[in-house]
């Protein structure tokens, strides 16, 4: 294999790469986000500067993905926070878990998504639906809500899924210390909502040494959103680089 062929590679391993190049298209993403109050100090002590706490808010997701160009069939579950940057609101994304090996290297190594294998499910049962999150054989997370008891705003629900997104892409050196440590923004493209329904929902986390999702607890439920929409995962740009601070 000459040099200029290994340069042409674009994710290991370099000849039969763990996931297909972008850009990624899913259809019928399916949503249930439980947004809840949670102590303010440690939703400080998670989110990283430049970042800024809005309010003590984190948005914990379940979401299924039946139809993802080059990532296949799973589900996610994790917790992501309203911030500001600059000005302009968006959203951190502080922990994601799913069940899919593709999806996890390619997030990991595009974007800088915190994945971690884990099992999340999202399923309907009769009246409810129901999210669960296991790490191995262990329950992290429940969460129950009402099947779409009042319709909301399609505009509104893709205004809020347009928003910027941020992750902190950590890549250490292959002396173990850090070689790329950066704050990235990345946006959802092309989106069409295609339902959107709020109802009474609850959610329970529980303390794990790994899937830590109890590190923000749950101390008040604001309010929850069920819907489905097709959308494009855009690649993301670097806005911060810590390696650069003195």
């Amino acid at each position: 294999m000459k040099a200029e062929d290994v340069r042409r590679a674009y994710a290991m391993p370099l000849t039969n790469p763990a996931y297909p190049s972008g850009p990624y298209r899913f259809i019928d993403r399916e949503y249930v986000i439980i947004s809840y109050r949670t102590n303010r100090d440690a939703l400080r002590a998670v989110v990283p500067e430049p970042l800024e706490v809005v309010e003590p808010i984190v948005k914990y997701e379940f979401i299924r993905m039946p139809d993802s160009t080059g990532f296949g069939d799973y589900t996610e579950s994790g917790q992501v926070v309203p911030v500001r940057f600059e000005g302009k609101d968006g959203v951190y994304v502080h922990s994601m878990y799913l069940d899919d090996d593709a999806p996890i290297a390619g997030g990991r190594e595009i974007w800088g998504f915190p994945k971690k294998l884990a099992y999340p499910k999202l399923a309907h049962e009769g009246e409810v639906i129901v999210g669960t999150l296991h790490y191995g054989t262990v329950l992290c997370a429940t969460a129950t809500m009402g099947y779409k008891h009042r319709a909301l705003d399609l505009a509104e629900v893709g205004r809020s899924l347009a928003a910027p997104n941020y992750l902190v892409k950590i890549i250490p050196h292959v002396d173990a210390t850090p070689r790329i440590c950066e704050l990235v923004r990345y946006h959802l493209e092309e989106i069409t909502v295609k339902e959107a329904w709020t109802a009474p929902a609850d959610l329970q986390l529980f303390r794990h040494v790994i899937a830590d999702v109890a590190r923000l607890p749950v101390l008040e439920i604001v309010s929850a959103v069920h819907f489905v929409a097709d959308l494009t995962l855009g690649l993301g740009e670097v806005v911060h680089d810590y390696m650069q601070e003195s």
